[in-house]
């Protein structure tokens, strides 16, 4: 005879089959969980990173002069970012947006942007004193500090560069006491430091007329913090070489009381305090300076002219491609040339 039944004894019996099923049925959904964690971590590893290259590879940069210095003809900009596309660089710097004859307008502006914003490589723009300086308004008095601000909001909005492929950058205008320089941005790239400083050709944009100053004046102050953050920066991390993009030559090379105005007895130098800062500071550097400008003269080869620790690469309207080999003795060279010999 078969013993009674235990009200529940069932219910009770399959309980542990039941816990077990959703011990599982959890175990299972954390491990998804988890899976689901590093492949998102991997993901994230695998992505892209311009701003973080192994310091042993070697890589390239494009740099394109100032395309306007002889009119505006924007095809010459156009050939030369196509050309320096074809030659994979890291990234481009171009500068001068417009020539000294065309207008100062928004428009003008915004298409420049377009054209330089539609480059395959990261697009840094470095400033010439073409694009803002020379600027005046419809009763023929200079806005040039408008304009220059003007280019500020269209160009330099946030912490990237321009391109379909995006840089990081860091401005100045981070610093709050200089928030409003933000052409001034510095990036890194497989131990390297690179910068742009806004130093127009036109005598860094001294005025000689009383009270005409301020501009000069301000920018000096911002520039000369500027440059004693990235040569402290460049020595703290250890970086092998500081490229600095300018539309003007401060003359760094050049003999000591040399200036740049064929009278400077009666006329102020506007690069003498740059050039005293860069000259002081370089000296003590353990690596290599790069100084690009806009200066050449048309028609002659680019080349990498060395005196010491300190380069000079000045371009007219034509583009350079310039080779970084981390670790080497020759840090800096220019594609089928040898720019270093003259070191």
């Amino acid at each position: 005879m078969m013993p009674p039944r235990v009200p529940g004894t069932a219910t009770v019996a399959a309980q542990p089959r039941h816990l077990a099923a959703i011990a599982s049925s959890t175990a299972d959904a954390a491990g998804a969980a988890a899976l689901v964690t590093l492949v998102a971590l991997a993901a994230l590893a695998a992505r892209p990173a311009l701003a973080a290259q192994p310091a042993t590879r070697g890589f390239q940069f494009g740099v394109i002069g100032h395309s306007f210095k002889s009119g505006p003809d924007e095809s010459v900009l156009r050939r030369a970012i196509a050309d320096v596309t074809q030659v994979a660089p890291a990234f481009i710097v171009a500068t001068g947006i417009k020539s000294s004859t065309e207008p100062c307008s928004d428009r003008l502006y915004a298409q420049r942007r377009a054209l330089l914003n539609d480059a395959a490589a990261p697009m840094i723009v470095s400033l010439a004193g073409s694009d803002w300086s020379g600027c005046v308004n419809s009763i023929g008095r200079s806005n040039a500090i408008e304009r220059l601000n003007r280019l500020r909001e269209l160009f330099y909005a946030d912490g990237e560069s321009l391109g379909e492929r995006r840089l990081p950058l860091t401005r100045l205008s981070a610093s709050a006491k200089f928030r409003s320089y933000s052409e001034n941005a510095h990036w890194e790239y497989g131990k390297v430091l690179f910068a742009t400083i806004n130093l127009p050709a036109n005598n860094n944009h001294f005025r000689a007329e009383a009270g005409r100053n301020s501009e000069y004046e301000d920018r000096l102050v911002a520039n000369r913090a500027w440059l004693h953050r990235l040569f402290t920066l460049a020595e703290r991390q250890k970086m092998q070489g500081l490229v600095l993009f300018s539309d003007g030559d401060v003359g760094v090379q050049a003999e000591q009381g040399f200036s740049l105005l064929p009278s400077f007895q009666s006329k102020q130098d506007g690069f003498a305090e740059p050039r005293r800062q860069i000259r002081a500071m370089a000296e003590k550097f353990k690596g290599k300076v790069l100084l690009v400008d806009t200066q050449g003269g048309a028609g002659t080869e680019p080349s990498i002219v060395w005196r010491g620790n300190v380069g000079h690469l000045s371009l007219a309207a034509e583009w350079a491609e310039v080779r970084v080999a981390p670790g080497s003795a020759a840090l800096f060279t220019l594609k089928g040339g040898a720019a270093e010999a003259t070191q």
